[in-house]
């Protein structure tokens, strides 16, 4: 049984967005339904998905999102970012999500930084879907400590020699690029510097991790044994990647955030199309008072996350850096998605508990957004060093 019911107020149309976002998200919004949709959990068993879907994704304009024309992309529009993260998070797998859009973070800071040289080698071919590019910046010893990172490129005529690890490293395995945080100076901030490791350089190998969620991306320890990296691969000047780093990070916890989002979307319908159908005692359990009250307690807070975004998004197109803001929307993002998942879980019952479904594939996924781009407790601190107390 299917009733009528209103859509809490999510459906609604924000005016940051034009025709042309409009029509692009019908053109994701179909991708999304033939491509991705019909294989998340397949995909998901198999711990990995088909690497053509980086060509069909390119072939759309999604990987070009927020890189220069010239080279493929469609320019800077965070508007349009944001359809794309909310779209993708709505189908119900951080795994597919991440994997294919790893180029996202780790492309930007060659894009931003790069010689011309470096840019015209590896963004063209990362944007039509024909390389995989990755950022290595975490180590074994040090989570999100950038500053104090361990991994050491030494300068020796006409290259870097390269020894350390990273780990936890999203599309590990099979990227073909990677840019990687290195120390190539003094202690602190100021001796830090990126550079691209390309797959196939000799001492450079791979160990793949299994994780709690995000089962279709492949997430891997990289291993760095006297890596030969020429000068040319550096990215940006020696000891000057600290700041390119965290450029890298406001984009990426946005964009996370807004992938919460689309979580919380998907896995809301999922639930709602499931309390029409259900029948308890004879009845639909959708007419069950403390249910209604759960979908609008759950519609409030989202709503409250969707606006904060947006107002983000709106700000960060006009140029501002609002990075405060964005650390306290990625932890109300997080924690929203957290008490979503689970109460779409507990209308489930048993069935949200099954693998298969999007809540049950979300409620494991959730706690990785807590982590990635920053742990909840790293971006109170760095809140409220922003703030000044």
């Amino acid at each position: 049984m299917s009733l009528n019911l209103p859509d809490f107020g999510l459906k609604r149309k924000s005016t940051m967005f034009n025709e042309e976002h409009e029509a692009f998200r019908d053109v994701l919004s179909r991708f999304i339904a033939k491509e991705i949709s019909p294989y998340v959990s397949q995909w998901d068993e198999v711990n990995e998905f088909p690497r053509e879907l980086y060509k069909k994704a390119a072939d759309i304009g999604l990987l070009g999102l927020m890189f220069p024309e010239k080279y493929g992309g469609t320019g800077v529009d965070y508007p349009l970012s944001y359809l794309a993260s909310v779209e993708l998070g709505r189908a119900g797998s951080g795994g597919i999500s991440a994997g294919l859009m790893s180029h996202a973070i780790g492309t930007p800071p060659i894009a931003h930084l790069g010689s011309d040289e470096l840019k015209a080698r590896v963004i063209p071919s990362v944007l039509a879907g024909e390389k995989i590019s990755a950022l290595a910046i975490t180590e074994p010893g040090g989570g999100s400590d950038v500053q104090n990172l361990k991994t050491v490129a030494r300068r020796e005529n006409g290259h870097y020699v390269l020894n350390g690890e990273k780990t936890f490293i999203t599309s590990g395995m099979r990227a073909d690029y990677y840019t990687v945080a290195v120390r190539t100076g003094d202690t602190g901030m100021g001796g830090i510097s990126l550079m691209l490791v390309e797959k196939g350089m000799e001492g450079f190998s791979q160990t793949p991790l299994k994780k709690m969620g995000w089962w279709a991306s492949d997430t891997a320890t990289l291993h760095f044994d006297n890596v030969k990296v020429p000068v040319e691969n550096l990215i940006g000047g020696e000891n000057a990647g600290f700041m390119g780093i965290m450029m890298n990070f406001n984009n990426e916890r946005l964009f996370l955030s807004c992938a919460c989002y689309g979580h919380m979307l998907g896995v809301f319908e999922e639930a709602l199309s499931w309390a029409q159908q259900r029948e308890t005692f004879g009845k639909p359990l959708i007419y069950r008072q403390v249910i209604r009250h759960k979908f609008v307690d759950m519609a409030m807070k989202m709503q409250a996350v969707r606006a904060v975004l947006e107002e983000l998004t709106q700000r960060l197109q006009l140029g501002e850096s609002p990075i405060t803001e964005i650390c306290m929307a990625k932890n109300l993002a997080t924690s929203t998605l957290e008490y979503v998942s689970n109460e779409c879980l507990q209308i489930l019952g048993g069935a949200g508990y099954m693998r298969g479904t999007k809540v049950e594939r979300i409620y494991r996924e959730t706690k990785v957004m807590t982590i990635g781009g920053g742990s909840s407790e790293i971006m109170k601190d760095l809140a409220s060093r922003q703030m000044g107390i």
